[in-house]
């Protein structure tokens, strides 16, 4: 019924949602051969060491060329894709149950705090809440 406490909660998690920051962690794939390529092979090794510099060298190109053809092909600069790429992974592994400091690590960062550090600056909050492991911030316990 109007006013009722289904209407009510539906208002509220639609208020909710609204507030909610937008995300995307889509990842997309360049259309340029060499370029997707080289993201489908840092997709299968997310720990190895992706400088742009090295990235641009095995493609044969500089590293501004490989700036600008990132740019121009996904939106995002390369050391954004390889984040959100890694972060993605990172979301997989521990959705499926991984301790933080092994995510950590097989990523490529060189601390579970490194890793916790960017995935909070990215989602809002830390791994270990993210799947609701833990209590938010200033949440009582039942």
């Amino acid at each position: 019924p109007p006013g009722g406490r289904d209407e009510r909660i539906m208002e509220l998690i639609l208020d909710e949602l609204r507030v909610l920051p937008i995300l995307a962690l889509h990842v997309p794939l360049p259309i340029d051969p060499a370029l997707a390529e080289l993201c489908r092979t840092i997709r299968r090794r997310p720990a190895d060491d992706w400088s742009l510099q090295r990235s641009a060298e095995r493609l044969g190109i500089s590293g501004r060329t490989l700036t600008r053809q990132f740019q121009r092909e996904t939106g995002l600069s390369f050391s954004q894709w390889l984040q959100r790429a890694r972060l993605l992974a990172g979301l997989d592994a521990l959705a499926a149950g991984h301790p933080i400091i092994e995510v950590a690590l097989d990523l490529g960062y060189d601390s579970p705090s490194a890793f916790s550090a960017m995935f909070r600056r990215t989602l809002g909050v830390p791994p270990s809440q993210y799947f609701g492991d833990t209590p938010a911030h200033g949440a009582e316990d039942d």
